[in-house]
């Protein structure tokens, strides 16, 4: 069986064992994995579908990422860090949790994970400890999740007086790469 299917809920009823049935279509042929699996225990997980990140979209982040690094000073990579963490989205667990962690203030975060916000500091047992919020990668990003942080960019970019594509341009890219 490969990864997650993209499918639609088609119907949702009662079964005379009081259990719900859910009826998914999906988008390709399924009746090898039915065959396998159609008496087995079940790990089931429905969300919306939202589409990755396109290539260009990335590239794109990438190019303003450089111009803003060229004019503010610093590495690209410093750079990338601090607008994912502005713009960025915040990494969830598989019950949609943000994740976080804590380690003691000692330890250099940036050894760890590159996109992390400290949100508190404290202590316990004497020992001083930083609590962070992780965000995701850029290439774990849904279309969405990248236009809010190409859109970041941008402003930081203008700000710098950095030039940038005019909004015409900015809205075919955003409908190519939502299209991708």
């Amino acid at each position: 069986m490969s990864g997650p299917m993209r499918g639609r809920l088609v119907d949702l009823s009662l079964g005379l064992n009081r259990k719900y049935r859910i009826t998914v279509e999906v988008d390709r042929d399924f009746r090898e994995d039915f065959d396998r699996l159609k008496d087995a225990e079940l790990d089931v997980e429905i969300k919306k579908h939202r589409e990755k990140r396109s290539k260009s979209a990335n590239a794109y982040f990438h190019v303003l990422v450089n111009r803003i690094a060229a004019v503010r000073g610093g590495s690209d990579d410093a750079v990338k860090k601090s607008l994912v963490v502005e713009y960025g989205a915040l990494e969830k667990d598989a019950d949609g949790k943000t994740v976080g962690f804590k380690l003691p203030a000692s330890v250099d975060v940036d050894k760890i994970y590159p996109y992390v916000r400290c949100f508190d500091t404290r202590e316990e047992n004497g020992k001083q400890f930083r609590c962070y919020l992780v965000y995701k990668h850029t290439s774990d990003m849904d279309s969405a999740e990248m236009a809010r942080l190409i859109d970041g960019a941008i402003e930081e970019a203008r700000e710098l007086g950095i030039e940038t594509d005019t909004p015409e341009q900015l809205a075919r890219y955003k409908e190519e790469w939502s299209r991708a």
